[in-house]
């Protein structure tokens, strides 16, 4: 019964908002040139889903799209190109894209720390397979409350407020569906990790996958096992290179003046 009225939802939400707007961090060229297949993409977002996102986080993050570089060159149905990113959309659900689609997003390089190219190979062919699953529909109505009035709701509640979806596997939420695939050659993201000690001098910890649902683009981010890559950087940087104005910069106040 959620479907027709979340399909509508959904666009309306997919929507940006009017008067924002974020502005790339680094060029299109240095972005391509940087990712490897296997790393997150994180996005700052401009819709209204995004806002509520946003809100439950407590992140700038708002999307994560997995690079795939070229390997779906011959998988079919999906158009050709060098620099892909399989994403789950609100609208569109689990689809193939082209890395200019974020070119004038502020974006975020996460890469995971130690994958081999088998394992790396088999993350991306877990998303590719997933390629036309739907988004989940109950999870843009649960999230759709939180855009007419934001609740006070405390820090440790909110991870689980976002997991409110239907839980069906064949409906992908943008960080599930990278989760999931991590998951799928046991990389952690953020594990639930026990100690188990048999007496005092033998402990040991103990790792358990944490459900997929509760993953949000956030934790690509702070996660200790994913590395941020700053494309500036890695393609060589050298403030001596860089051309400063004369101009004296404005206040603050008197720049919003005028």
């Amino acid at each position: 019964m959620f479907h027709f009225p979340g399909r509508c939802l959904a666009h309306y939400l997919s929507k940006p908002r009017e008067g924002y707007a974020t502005g790339a961090t680094v060029d299109l060229e240095r972005l391509s040139a940087t990712l490897r297949p296997g790393d997150v993409l994180l996005v700052e977002g401009t819709s209204r889903f995004s806002e509520a996102i946003k809100y439950l986080t407590q992140s700038t993050w708002s999307h994560a799209a997995l690079y795939v570089g070229d390997a779906l060159l011959d998988h079919p149905g999906v158009g050709n190109g060098p620099h892909m990113l399989v994403e789950a959309d609100i609208n569109e659900g689990v689809r193939a894209i082209p890395l200019e689609f974020y070119a004038d997003s502020h974006t975020r390089i996460s890469r995971p720390v130690g994958l081999g190219e088998e394992e790396i190979n088999a993350v991306i062919a877990y998303a590719a397979n997933r390629l036309g699953y739907q988004y989940d529909v109950r999870n843009i109505v649960d999230l759709a409350r939180y855009l007419i009035q934001k609740p006070p709701v405390p820090g440790r509640y909110r991870r689980q407020l976002v997991a409110l979806g239907s839980g069906d596997p064949t409906r992908g939420i943008c960080s599930s569906l990278i989760a999931q695939a991590f998951q799928s050659v046991h990389y952690p993201i953020l594990p639930d990790t026990e100690t188990i000690c048999v007496d005092e001098q033998q402990c040991r910890e103990v790792h358990r996958i944490r459900h997929h649902s509760l993953f949000v683009p956030r934790d690509f981010d702070i996660s200790p096992y994913f590395q941020i890559m700053k494309a500036s950087i890695e393609q060589g940087f050298d403030h001596r290179r860089l051309e400063w104005s004369d101009e004296t910069p404005r206040p603050a106040r008197e720049s919003a003046v005028s």
